[in-house]
């Protein structure tokens, strides 16, 4: 199956994992960095700044990339990215220089907001219904693997050799470029555009236009809405469970171990992490074929049923059955609904529709923030209900939006833009 993909898939593939692998040993260190050279009050204020950044950026990117071209907006990023890393390899070399860190960032918040989008469009592009799930299905796969390898490498080397892993981000980012210039192609149709034509479709005008027509696609959005709620329900690991376990584990032993909560908590991300890598191509090659609407419900409500146990219990065993039942419901809900998804969008628009599912992350995240003082008002079996109940909606809305897709509205064929 792997040989059959699009040329352009693979590289997306490769160059997502091997992007991810280096920076899975990186950024999710930053926020011990700005704590312990600004302080944990501004470190936080800078890091929702760079997640604002990214938010903004990826609905350009969006755009950009339908008017534009998949191809050039993807390049582009991907050279804005080269010179963020050498900035911020410059910044920490000899001396570590906050601020500048910060600029750089930012920068590489920008060209995520460019690459992402323009990724997602191409991939949808090149596949068809057939070779969508399997495709998805590896792209997650290596998402998984990348990040799993990047976090243990960064966490044996962020302290005594960070200069390191940043000049391993540098020549890392150089060979991506070098992958997604010579072995990808472009994949929007039509001519080419001109400067004049791509400047009209990229004004505030027609770009506010634009994801105004994307928002009032119902169906769409209900689909979205209703992976919003369930990606509120997958961040309470990084928000109230953590917390939780912390204050109200009791220490238990396994396999003459004794873990404390937050050890207890970094067993269930490995069992979850593990199980990801390891099954995700033999479901993958299973559910095709199979009923995918009915197979992301089910992976729903597993997922679901998995972290409302989390927040609940406090008995290891229990523990790590809810992380072995949310990891299948993941199995099964990522290449099912992300191959619905590519169904929902219009040819003609994918770049700024993706764009904007693209955002479900960053929304989620926020909204799951919210689960630490809810959480300290309801306790752990009041988060277990809130969170069967995200789940029960993540289901109705999403199939409530997949029901009026398929009421006989045409995506075919682009839908017509002004051009001011």
């Amino acid at each position: 199956m792997w040989r059959h993909l699009h040329p352009n898939v693979r590289v997306r593939i490769v160059n997502s994992f091997l992007a991810r692998m280096v920076g899975g040993a990186v950024f999710p260190f930053m926020a011990i960095y700005f704590t312990d050279h600004l302080g944990p009050a501004l470190a936080g204020g800078l890091l929702a700044a760079l997640v604002g950044v990214q938010f903004v950026a990826g609905l350009y990117g969006g755009g950009l990339a339908d008017a534009w071209g998949r191809r050039r907006t993807l390049l582009a990023g991907e050279w804005l990215k080269l010179a963020a890393f050498l900035v911020l390899l410059a910044a920490n070399v000899v001396t570590p220089l906050p601020w500048v860190t910060f600029a750089a960032l930012a920068l590489i918040n920008v060209s995520s907001g460019l690459i992402n989008p323009a990724a997602e469009a191409m991939l949808v592009d090149v596949s068809t219904p057939d070779t969508r799930t399997f495709m998805y299905a590896v792209n997650y796969w290596a998402i998984n693997a990348s990040l799993l390898i990047g976090t243990l490498l960064g966490g044996w080397l962020y302290r005594d050799h960070f200069p390191t892993l940043l000049a391993g981000l540098c020549l890392m980012s150089c060979l991506t470029l070098f992958l997604a210039w010579s072995r990808m192609t472009e994949t929007l149709g039509g001519p080419r555009p001109t400067r004049q034509e791509v400047r009209q479709r990229m004004g505030l005008a027609p770009l506010a236009r634009s994801y105004a027509q994307v928002v009032g696609d119902r169906p769409f959005l209900l689909f979205l809405v209703g992976f919003v709620l369930l990606m509120t329900v997958e961040f309470g690991r990084s928000n109230f469970i953590p917390v939780h376990l912390a204050r109200f584990f009791p220490p238990q032993t396994a396999l003459g171990v004794q873990l404390s909560g937050v050890q207890a908590m970094s067993v269930l991300t490995a069992v979850n992490t593990v199980m990801i890598v390891a099954f995700t191509v033999p479901v993958s090659t299973w559910v095709k074929g199979r009923d995918l609407t009915r197979l992301m419900a089910v992976g729903f409500a597993l997922f679901a049923a998995g972290f409302a146990v989390l927040n609940a219990s406090l008995s290891l065993p229990v523990l790590i059955a809810a992380s072995i039942l949310l990891s299948v419901g993941e199995l099964l809900y990522v290449p099912t609904r992300q191959t619905l998804l590519a169904d929902l969008v219009p040819e003609g628009r994918r770049g700024a529709y993706l764009a904007v599912s693209g955002q479900t992350f960053t929304v989620g995240k926020w909204l799951a923030a919210l689960g630490v003082p809810l959480g300290a008002s309801v306790g752990g079996t009041g988060m277990a209900l809130v969170t069967l109940t995200l789940g029960a909606l993540s289901i109705l809305l999403s199939l409530a939006g997949l029901r009026g897709w398929g009421d006989g509205q045409t995506r075919a064929q682009p839908q017509p833009q002004a051009n001011d």
